[in-house]
């Protein structure tokens, strides 16, 4: 039997639940839903449908729009994001720089720029830009993600040999001078996340690769992420794929890892960044040595054909820096996985479409975080084509 106090937390449930279902749905159609449309939808009565959408407009998240077009009676009014106020903030952490953005609901990046660092300065200079930005935006900021390379729990930062990071209690540390919730984001998973938000309907496994100055991969079931129990999925940069006399050192300690053949370095030499541009990435690989191509490409296909077949993955997609050496090393990765492995499937290698979106994976998973909704995949490409 309930008590009085179960009742009202019970009441506060449903109605926390049915303001996520209207937003939801205002998400699904900015521009196109009204307040009786969410009453249809969701089999509310006007009377609550509308005592909602009053509660989301002065919480600053939805705003009302045009007039819908009329069925007979009085037009009714429609429903769109609120742009102008709540902004979620993301920041994108590489060795010698970061990328912070501010993106507003309707997922437009209305602002972004770049710090630089290394590896003695990057601390205090991330915390002085967010120390600024907290100041700057107080009263606005509705959360924060931080994507970075390597292990993380959202909490802490458990390993990350790019950043020479282990065991760094960073979320803690930028909520402090943020004052708003922050949660840390694996980059890979940020940009398989991007990858599958920006279509309609994704099915089956999909094995994910980033592969720039490190590889790592992030694997997503029907388009939500399929983390490990011990938050170490997709940490594939320093597994051995190569052996005896071909196995190159790692800057792990190691000779032969994934990364030591596959990566823009191995690729490229140290001169690569992956804060570099398409043009300059293009500009070293054509005075690069072709045979470390080819090294890297057999690596990453065996690789790659292992864990797909693991998986019975539908594709492979392949994403960062690495799409700028363009289709002749696609074209070699593909060559590799293309014989036929008894009692497995040809899985097909495709780059990614969602390179550009730097910021969206990582601002669609804290929206879901802070507010239990998601854009629609029609609002994540337009909001993409204006970063």
């Amino acid at each position: 039997m309930l008590t009085s106090d179960d009742a009202l937390d019970t009441q506060g449930s449903v109605r926390r639940a049915n303001l996520r279902r209207a937003l939801q749905l205002v998400f699904d159609s900015p521009g196109m839903q009204t307040r009786a449309g969410i009453a249809r939808a969701t089999g509310l009565t006007p009377a609550t449908a509308s005592s909602l959408v009053a509660e989301l407009i002065e919480g600053r998240l939805v705003v009302e729009g045009e007039q819908a077009a009329s069925t007979g009676g009085k037009r009714a009014t429609t429903l769109r994001m609120d742009a102008g106020h709540h902004l979620i903030l993301v920041i994108v952490i590489r060795p010698t720089d970061a990328r912070i953005s501010l993106v507003a609901l309707d997922g437009a990046e209305v602002e972004a720029h770049s710090i630089t660092y290394d590896a003695a300065t990057r601390e205090r200079r991330l915390d002085d830009e967010l120390a600024r930005i907290g100041a700057e935006y107080a009263g606005r900021l509705l959360i924060a993600g931080a994507q970075l390379p390597g292990a993380t729990d959202g909490r802490r930062v458990l390993e990350s040999v790019q950043l020479g990071w282990r065991d760094v209690p960073l979320a803690d540390r930028f909520e402090r001078l943020l004052d708003v919730p922050v949660l840390l984001v694996n980059d890979v998973d940020a940009e398989a996340i991007a990858e599958a938000a920006l279509e309609e309907g994704a099915s089956g496994h999909r094995l994910f690769l980033h592969i720039g100055v490190g590889i790592g991969a992030a694997v997503t079931l029907d388009g939500e992420p399929a983390p490990g129990p011990r938050d170490r999925a997709g940490e594939i940069g320093h597994v051995q794929v190569v052996f005896g006399d071909e196995a190159r050192p790692c800057r792990c300690g190691r000779h032969g890892c994934l990364e030591s053949a596959s990566s823009m370095t191995a690729m490229l030499g140290e001169a690569f960044d992956d804060a570099l541009d398409a043009a300059s990435i293009r500009a070293l690989a054509d005075a690069a040595d072709p045979a470390l191509f080819d090294d890297a490409a057999r690596a990453l296909a065996r690789t790659i054909k292992l864990i797909a077949a693991v998986l019975d993955a539908a594709e492979v997609v392949i994403g960062g820096p690495v799409r700028a050496l363009g289709e002749p090393f696609l074209e070699r990765v593909r060559a590799g996985v293309a014989y036929s492995a008894t009692g497995t499937a040809d899985v097909p290698v495709r780059y990614a479409a969602a390179d550009g979106a730097l910021s969206l994976g990582v601002a669609q998973i804290a929206l879901t975080a802070a507010l239990g909704v998601r854009w629609n995949p029609q609002q994540l490409r337009s909001a993409s084509a204006l970063s």
